[in-house]
């Protein structure tokens, strides 16, 4: 067996491209022996990982919403989905939103006053979408220290104001609303805010507070 892995990295070695800076997907769980990865890293386009006897992994992939649970072998990360060899994968598609898992690319050079605005126009006038999260409670990323306030922008909420202390953050980067037992209202807009920065979003009207994928909750301000 171990031959035969060694076959399949040296293969995926001489095929994978030159690493991209920008991530493709995130660890979303790591069960037993997984070489390169551990729980809530991100993954580049060209990464290899290497799964060990028993040993699966969860990759949610932020471009194509695939979420692939993967068991032994080695796995080839890719732009929208893994190649996989000595191996089994499951896909599923589930529901997220590109715009909001790149929301810290598109907006975070952006002033105060331009992004305070809730819904946006297209070049005809016509409200276009917020960004848009599937589950109540979003998992943000963030920089420790700092302090995230979340308003409520379309209707009367109290004001969420947590002091992002590293304590109380997941891998040290992620602040996770439903491990802290928080939740934001199906169908609301919202306005998170990070010192001079802010970042509009909504919940869609359908989300619930059950356990969903992290690419349908994630959140990425910094």
């Amino acid at each position: 067996m171990k031959s035969l892995i060694g076959a399949a990295v040296g293969a995926f070695c001489l095929a994978a491209p030159a690493l991209a800076e920008t991530p493709a997907a995130i660890v979303e769980d790591v069960q037993g022996k997984v070489d390169g990865v551990a729980f809530m890293d991100y993954v580049a386009p060209g990464k290899i990982i290497k799964l060990g006897p028993k040993a699966s992994i969860t990759l949610s992939y932020l471009k194509s919403c695939q979420r692939e649970t993967i068991s032994e072998g080695v796995v080839l990360v890719g732009a929208e989905q893994s190649t996989v060899q000595l191996g089994e994968v499951k896909r599923e598609k589930v529901p997220c939103d590109t715009n909001a898992a790149k929301l810290s690319e598109r907006e975070a050079n952006q002033s105060a006053a331009t992004t305070f605005r809730t819904m946006r126009s297209d070049a005809k006038g016509a409200p276009s979408k917020l960004p848009t999260l599937y589950g109540t409670a979003p998992l943000v990323q963030a920089k420790s220290g700092s302090t995230l306030v979340i308003e409520r922008t379309d209707g009367k909420e109290p004001t969420i104001s947590v002091p992002l202390k590293t304590e109380i953050m997941v891998g040290g980067k992620f602040y996770d609303f439903a491990k802290a037992g928080k939740t934001l209202t199906p169908g609301g807009s919202y306005l998170a805010i990070l010192g001079a920065k802010r970042y509009a979003f909504q919940v869609d009207a359908s989300a619930t507070s059950s356990p969903t994928p992290i690419v349908g909750r994630l959140l990425r301000l910094e």
